[in-house]
């Protein structure tokens, strides 16, 4: 079980899904994405989970975003495929009717940080740092900015998509990026007990709260997805984002 890319638990209640590539940072690809999609749509036609919680292995990253060795060499015609498998897991996570709260720790950028900030509760430690660095590996970043500018606002998400830096856990907290932090070792158990406190408010109110919020979000969310289709395609056909990736992995990532 401990080679799966994604470890399930259950405690009374709450369904806790685990990222589970540690040698990788627990950086996505698409068999990770596809089988976190099927286990966050299977928990929202399950009675018996009143509460979510997304964690990773080890102790060096949440989810370092997509791993750059699967796309290094996508083509343009890749654009859509790959947009699509992120659209789908975008909507898994902000779809379900129950509390998601977010256990990080360590590191979650790029595309994982966008995930994380569609989660309904954030957790982390003062290691913990959180960002869009995807500019520094040639990645367009055209998803990131709609959720980022409903969290943290426009001024605070253009720097942040523009440099490329990520946020330590502090200025994480004051911005809303994290609810809460706490020291390394509580990280997981705050997150259950959170996710306690939250599947036991009324279940009706909370599934009707939770399909309005995805009713407010969902337009921004399909206008983020095609115009990533448009700008993917031509970043793709440029060569650039392979280039730089290739740079970026013989760096070792930094």
């Amino acid at each position: 079980m401990d080679d799966q890319p994604i470890l399930e638990t259950r405690s009374e209640g709450c369904l806790c899904l685990t990222l589970n590539r540690p040698r990788r940072m627990n950086a996505w690809d698409r068999d990770m994405r596809a089988r976190l999609i099927d286990k966050l749509n299977g928990a929202s036609g399950d009675g018996d989970v009143r509460a979510v919680v997304l964690t990773g292995a080890g102790d060096r990253a949440f989810c370092a975003g997509q791993d750059l060795n699967e796309i290094n060499s996508y083509g343009a015609d890749m654009a859509e495929l790959w947009i699509d498998s992120f659209a789908a897991l975008y909507r898994a996570v902000r779809a379900l009717e129950v509390p998601v709260i977010s256990a990080l720790n360590g590191v979650a950028a790029g595309s994982a940080f966008q995930f994380v900030l569609l989660t309904d509760y954030r957790i982390g430690h003062p290691g913990v740092r959180v960002g869009q660095p995807e500019i520094n590996s040639g990645i367009a970043s055209i998803t990131g900015p709609w959720i980022m500018r409903e969290v943290l606002g426009l001024s605070r998400t253009i720097e942040l998509t523009l440099s490329g830096r990520l946020m330590e856990a502090e200025e994480a907290e004051r911005l809303g990026a994290l609810h809460e932090v706490v020291p390394e070792e509580r990280v997981l158990p705050r997150a259950m007990e959170k996710a306690a406190e939250l599947g036991a408010k009324p279940s009706i109110a909370m599934r009707l709260i939770k399909q309005r919020f995805f009713e407010v979000l969902e337009p921004g969310l399909d206008d983020a997805i095609a115009a990533a289709k448009r700008y993917h395609r031509l970043s793709f056909e440029s060569g650039e984002m392979q280039q730089e990736t290739r740079k970026f992995l013989d760096r070792g990532g930094d």
